[in-house]
């Protein structure tokens, strides 16, 4: 199944399942949401970056789902790009992260403001499902929403191998920090 079907999938279950609601309810999507991943070592800092993240949130159940192409990081370096899906993140066998979660506390989403809030779900990263409780910033302005988190990932949480050869080079945790502002979708 090709990527753009399985976000079409999760856009229309999400969509459907929300379809019951008042017709106040509101969806958020967004399809260039930003995610960039941080690895600091003694010996060397690995960046990378991707504007084509999709997101959705339901308002009236709290729901979220995000999902990043892995191929769409991209590096400063095309050697560490090579790598990272080839021997790392294995994009061709892999080829999306997801987190699936609800929003923790339940927030007024009629009212302009910022709030702080965790989300529970599943991280698949890899092909590895984790638990994970993430927290964040949602800013409602203007009839959008804007969300901000900044999390770790460990590489062993997912099953990723580090070789002996490079663990100087590569940290065993990533940072992960996904930004970007959401559209109102009835």
């Amino acid at each position: 199944m090709t990527k753009l079907k399985q976000l079409g999938y999760l856009l229309f279950g999400i969509a459907i399942a929300s379809a019951p609601f008042s017709s106040k309810a509101q969806n958020y999507i967004a399809s260039n949401i930003q995610a960039n991943l941080f690895s600091s070592t003694p010996v060397e800092d690995i960046k990378a970056q991707s504007n084509k993240t999709n997101g959705v949130i339901v308002s009236k159940t709290g729901e979220v789902a995000f999902q990043i192409p892995i191929k769409s990081f991209e590096f400063g370096k095309k050697l560490m790009q090579e790598h990272f899906n080839e021997n790392y993140l294995e994009s061709d066998k892999y080829p999306v992260a997801t987190f699936k979660g609800n929003i923790e506390p339940n927030i007024n989403w009629a009212k302009d403001g910022e709030y702080t809030v965790n989300v529970k779900g599943t991280l698949t990263v890899h092909g590895e499902s984790k638990a994970r409780t993430i927290a964040g910033k949602i800013t409602l302005k203007n009839g959008k929403a804007s969300v901000y988190t900044s999390f770790d990932v460990a590489c062993a949480d997912h099953n990723i191998e580090i070789p002996t050869l490079v663990f100087t080079k590569i940290a065993k945790v990533i940072n992960v920090k996904i930004s970007g502002t959401l559209s109102p979708k009835n």
